[in-house]
């Protein structure tokens, strides 16, 4: 265990964790974008491009030495509750998985809740995905928190189309049940460090509206993925989000889905975000690089 991981931790429960608790809609999103500024930063020689992908405004990042053409595309669904989050803020962190997985990444702007609830963001995610699809080098879905929730139902949504498979997904600590019921909301509650539970409902009410929080598409633990590409997930044992991890793993593998399932001991929500700051945030960026690596090697091989 690094030096830096009970201190990061100390620093979160004491500052961030009582923010969100209180911050309105307009300042989550403001103080995000600005701690994102100081906090994060991208390795030297990175690339930067503001695009679109079926109509959708995405940021483009590639590291030195990758070419935005080059090998697979990360596709990267932001985390933030459904409400909060840029890709501006997660640029960073996908310059280090795009310097580790030697291939480009784009961030998808999706529609964000109150302003556009449920299926604006599902909608955007999904017309992009739709615009590369077909790339030579394939496409990887990657999301944390709400991104990997949206990651996952994304691919449970090609699936269920019949759509070009990606070659693999990502999910970082993600929101996998809407409904909440893993015991871990409730069990974790105290030692979370970033997410306040209390939060959650509201939130969720904004994004969902009237739509049924068991409906697939908000809630990836009921989808069906008979045949999807090979997922990697993983959370901290201390989330409120463990369950969803490790209860989503559990029904992938049920769903004949080759999983990679990763549970860190007292590691803060999406802690690979904190990357200039932490080894371990470092280290799992690094593993999920040869891990892309490896999925666009057998693409290659077969």
């Amino acid at each position: 265990m690094s030096a830096m991981r009970p201190l990061l931790n100390r620093w979160l429960r004491l500052t961030e964790k009582p923010h969100l608790r209180k911050a309105t809609v307009a300042k989550a999103r403001s103080s995000f974008e600005t701690k994102a500024k100081f906090l994060f930063h991208a390795p030297r020689g990175t690339s930067v491009a503001e695009d679109e992908l079926g109509d959708v405004p995405v940021l483009w990042t590639w590291a030195l030495g990758v070419g935005r053409e080059d090998g697979p595309l990360i596709l990267y669904f932001h985390g933030g509750g459904f409400v909060f989050g840029s890709p501006r803020v997660y640029r960073k962190m996908l310059a280090v998985l795009s310097r580790e997985a030697r291939a480009p990444a784009a961030l998808v702007q999706y529609r964000l809740a109150p302003e556009t609830p449920f299926p604006g963001a599902f909608d955007d995610c999904m017309a992009a995905y739709r615009a590369v699809m077909d790339r030579p080098g394939g496409v990887v879905l990657v999301g944390d928190s709400a991104g990997g929730c949206l990651a996952l139902a994304v691919l449970a949504e090609i699936t269920r189309e019949g759509l070009t498979q990606p070659l693999g997904c990502i999910a970082l600590s993600p929101v996998t049940d809407l409904t909440f019921s893993g015991d871990s909301i409730r069990e974790n509650a105290e030692s979370e460090v970033v997410l306040p539970i209390e939060r959650a409902e509201e939130m969720c009410e904004w994004y969902l509206g009237d739509t049924d929080p068991k409906d697939p598409r908000v809630s990836p633990l009921f989808a069906d993925f008979e045949g999807a590409a090979p997922v990697w997930i993983g959370v901290g044992d201390t989330e409120v989000l463990r369950d969803d991890t490790i209860r989503m793993a559990a029904h992938l593998r049920e769903e004949g889905v080759d999983v990679t399932e990763v549970v860190e001991h007292d590691l803060p929500h999406v802690w690979p975000l904190f990357h200039n700051l932490l080894p371990d945030g470092r280290e799992t960026l690094a593993d999920l690089g040869d891990w892309i690596r490896s999925l666009s090697s057998s693409s290659s091989g077969s």
